[in-house]
């Protein structure tokens, strides 16, 4: 079934709770161009890594490409790592619920990694909903809520959150493109690529006043 607000060609089979506010039209056409840039890459990548392995398993041994010697003689240096990924020393990670997230930033660990991979059940609803928590976590409204009555809320001070898609061989059967399911890579990188970097930008700006 392709929701109305899915641009031609691309099909979502179901709609979770978070769908309205994270799977809009300019959101799906975005992950749309995603799988378009990408696909055939992916593919071959992933093809490439099957042969490679044949290689090994039948004795090859690893080493450096020919074509790419004059990057290792060469001299140069990547750009300096952002302030806020300088002391890594205390780095959790965990799946992508409201509870989780908020102890998690609140925890006083530098960074938190929010993971939608392995520490994450990879069912539809998660996939959406942790998204929509990840948008609330970068707004800093993101609040829970529990049957005894305990609530959770985001302190002042966070760790620096970073983002874990899954693996660049997994796919969304949920999202497909012309009948193709999109890489779960570019989902979850897309997803959040496109609801989070104009308020993170602005958060950037507005403490370097």
């Amino acid at each position: 079934m392709r929701p109305t607000m899915s641009p031609e060609g691309v099909d979502v089979s179901t709609e979770p709770a978070s769908s309205e506010r994270i799977l809009t039209t300019d959101a799906i056409g975005f992950l749309e161009g995603l799988h378009g840039e990408f696909e055939d890459d992916r593919i071959a990548l992933l093809a490439a890594r099957v042969e490679r392995r044949s290689r090994l398993a039948a004795g090859e041994t690893f080493d450096f490409l020919s074509e790419t010697a004059t990057v290792r003689d060469e001299d140069w240096r990547i750009e300096a790592v952002p302030d806020d990924l300088q002391d890594r020393r205390v780095e959790i990670t965990g799946p992508t619920d409201p509870k989780m997230l908020i102890n998690a930033l609140n925890s006083g660990a530098r960074c938190f990694m929010a993971d939608f991979e392995d520490a994450n059940s990879p069912t539809w609803e998660n996939m959406v909903g942790g998204q929509a928590n990840l948008v609330d976590a970068v707004a800093r409204t993101l609040t829970h809520s529990q049957a005894d009555g305990r609530t959770y809320e985001l302190n002042d001070e966070l760790a620096t959150l970073i983002v874990r898609p899954r693996g660049w061989h997994l796919v969304e059967k949920h999202l497909s493109v012309d009948g193709t399911p999109i890489s779960g890579s570019l989902f979850d990188f897309g997803l959040y690529l496109f609801h989070n970097t104009a308020p993170l930008e602005a958060a950037v700006q507005q403490v370097r006043g």
